[in-house]
């Protein structure tokens, strides 16, 4: 490529406290306008604010999830503007002293098009810090009147600034997902881009390679993972056009359209010293002891990283699948319960050359299941993980029927639909709807004659050397048992009597 392509991302996470970070008011989403908006939210003369401890923590949190430094002192400050949905003329921000300080977050980067691999790439985190939303202008409800709703006015944000560390599309997705992942995963906010709970800003630029950074325009508000690559894709074309063309790119706030999948600019960029910011008279600078800091690491769960690398190590799963079984703390904790259950069900003394341990053997039949039909009836029924209508126990009851044979593979994918639609214990279904397996050895051989005589002629072509016709036997022999023959068995017997 003649052009490089240089992206850093601002992330807007909205903290899950009930209360907003200055006042006592809720947070709830979906309320009629104006009906959470308190004293403190509309800005009314004589309020002062009191900052939300819980807001602190949850910043912390993601501090300590990042290896980041957690300042010890740090302070807020205002942030001057004049907009209708800001009463009070300015936002409680923090500036040039955040909580939180540099860290950084692995991301795994799947290639959005070409033959090029996964790979793994660290993305530089500049500082995280707190701040209140504002509020909310509605247009064009009547007759072209905008409206104001201040319910969203002092909901905590942490706002996650990264380096210019991107390079693409792919790594500017990949980062903001395992943003979105890890912010879900330690409980800090749920992760609701709909509801803009989590809400990304996006700054590209353009340069030759060896060159100075060139201008960025930055892409607001972006709540989905599918516009940020379009979005992305397009800027960067454009710029590179423009630049090409003789014309020269302006720093910019710019808006993104997925109806026609361009941009637009929305406003020239303001740099820092617009906003004139200066320290918040009525709060005091916010200090962070290490007894604070430790008490909080204490709460902190295994983090996606560390549990991806112990899956490969442990489970010798591939990286790319233990990617996908930590896409959500849900679908990891649904995987761990399932291989739990089916080790304690009798599958512990199988084994394979592939995965020579019973917890290896049992953590990719787990996987390839979770990842196989549960992942595709929850696409079908658009829910996530945390809607998935079976539990890891009822997966593993039908996982420990394949295992000790009292089932098919097709069998078990029956008493899965059936478990997903109607609930109820796997042996039931089975004994229900008469899935057990014939293994009698009796019975397989009976079948097995029956379906010989009947195919005389193809019995002999089989001996006198035409190997291939071993298929049509062990797909007749089904058929007659309905299903439900061994197929081991079945295979065993078969090849023992078309041998003569």
């Amino acid at each position: 490529m003649t052009w490089e392509i240089v992206i850093g991302l601002e992330v807007h996470t909205q903290l899950s406290t009930n209360t907003k970070i200055f006042s006592g008011a809720s947070t709830a989403f979906g309320a009629e306008p104006n009906t959470q908006a308190d004293a403190v939210s509309l800005a009314l003369p004589g309020v002062l604010p009191v900052l939300n401890k819980g807001a602190v923590e949850r910043a912390i949190k993601f501090g300590l999830a990042t290896g980041a430094h957690i300042a010890p002192r740090s302070v807020f400050a205002r942030k001057n503007y004049f907009y209708p949905d800001l009463p009070k003329g300015y936002q409680i921000s923090q500036f040039d002293l955040p909580v939180v300080g540099q860290g950084s977050l692995t991301i795994q980067v799947e290639p959005l098009s070409g033959n090029a691999k996964p790979y793994e790439k660290t993305v530089r985190i500049t500082r995280a810090h707190l701040e209140e939303d504002a509020g909310k202008s509605v247009h064009g409800e009547s007759q072209g009147v905008t409206g104001v709703d201040l319910n969203r006015a002092g909901t905590p944000l942490l706002e996650i600034v990264s380096e210019p560390d991107m390079c693409s599309a792919a790594e500017a997705v990949a980062y903001a997902k395992a943003l979105h992942t890890l912010v879900r995963w330690i409980g800090i906010c749920d992760g609701n881009m709909q509801e803009g709970s989590f809400r990304c800003d996006v700054n590209v630029s353009v340069r030759k390679p060896g060159q100075p950074l060139g201008t960025r325009r930055e892409i607001k508000n972006l709540n989905s993972f599918k516009f940020m690559q379009q979005a992305i894709d397009y800027e960067v074309q454009w710029q590179i056009d423009t630049i090409e063309n003789g014309g020269k790119v302006h720093q910019a706030t710019i808006l993104f359209n997925p109806e026609t999948g361009e941009t637009r600019a929305m406003r020239s960029k303001e740099d820092a010293h617009d906003y004139r910011y200066f320290p918040d008279p009525d709060l005091l600078p916010l200090e962070i002891s290490e007894e604070w800091k430790e008490q909080i690491r204490a709460t902190l769960p295994e983090l996606p990283q560390a549990k991806r690398e112990r899956y490969v190590a442990s489970y010798a799963l591939t990286p790319s699948d233990a990617l996908v079984l930590t896409a959500s703390r849900e679908m990891a904790d649904f995987f761990e319960g399932t291989v739990k259950l089916l080790l304690s069900k009798g599958a512990g003394t199988l084994t394979s050359k592939e995965y020579p341990t019973a917890e290896a053997y049992a953590a990719k039949m787990c996987a390839n299941w979770i990842m196989g039909e549960v992942n595709a009836q929850l696409n079908r029924d658009n829910l996530d993980m945390s809607q998935c209508p079976i539990t890891a126990n009822q997966l593993g009851g039908i996982l420990a029927r394949i295992t000790d044979e009292t089932i098919s593979n097709s069998g078990a994918k029956e008493v899965f639909r059936t478990m997903w639609a109607e609930g109820g214990d796997a042996d039931a279904i089975i004994e229900a709807k008469g899935l057990k397996q014939v293994s009698d050895s009796g019975a397989i051989e009976a079948i097995v004659d029956g379906v010989m005589a009947a195919n005389a002629e193809k019995v002999a072509e089989y001996r006198s050397g035409k190997d291939k016709l071993f298929g049509f036997f062990v797909g007749a022999a089904m058929k007659a048992s309905q299903g439900k023959a061994n197929p081991a068995q079945l295979n065993e017997v078969l090849k023992k009597k078309l041998a003569g």
